[in-house]
């Protein structure tokens, strides 16, 4: 009785390791903690567009030109990677001047609408959420640097307004669209 107890107990380890091992089990990706913003100082120098990369995020036309927003061109910009949903280091940049210009610019106390994207690939409620974590990291690290919560509203489109057919173009799926709600 104890030998069949004890095969019993090696085969369930046996049978949870090989499912972890061929990656059977889905786990959901991390989103990682919003690092603490920068400080910001006002005399630092001008810089053009062609200066900062352009994030994964995608600013709307009203936001960056009321907030005189820098940024490059968003349709080469670097989006979230597959599968991912960090804020990276690229992305700061543009959501502290977005924050900046909600807490003390012109749009002050305006509120946000964030809609997290995905690429076609994958099952569709898979999407669905991957875009959600893509936009709730956003809005997690807009939280981080004193806009309201209250004023941030997140949606998630996962893969249903996805263009992509290769690896460029999927790229450009992969992000999150920052507008005035």
């Amino acid at each position: 009785m104890k030998t069949s107890n004890v095969r019993l107990v090696v085969g369930a380890a046996a049978l949870v390791l090989g499912c972890w091992a061929c990656g059977k089990t889905e786990v959901a990706p991390k989103v990682a903690e919003a690092p603490a913003p920068a400080p910001i100082e006002s005399s630092a120098p001008t810089t053009t567009s062609a200066e900062i990369p352009a994030p994964q995020v995608n600013v709307s036309k009203e936001i960056a030109q009321t907030c005189d927003i820098k940024f490059g061109d968003v349709s080469e910009a670097p989006k979230f990677d597959f599968d991912r949903a960090e804020v990276t280091q690229e992305d700061t940049s543009v959501l502290t001047q977005v924050a900046t210009c909600l807490t003390t610019g012109p749009l002050k106390g305006r509120a946000l609408h964030l809609v997290g994207r995905a690429d076609p690939r994958g099952e569709a409620e898979y999407n669905m959420a991957l875009g959600s974590r893509r936009a709730d990291a956003v809005r997690q690290y807009l939280f981080s640097l004193g806009i309201d919560p209250s004023n941030i509203e997140v949606t998630s489109r996962g893969k249903l307004d996805a263009t992509g057919t290769d690896e460029a173009s999927w790229a450009r799926d992969r992000r999150v669209d920052i507008d005035l709600k």
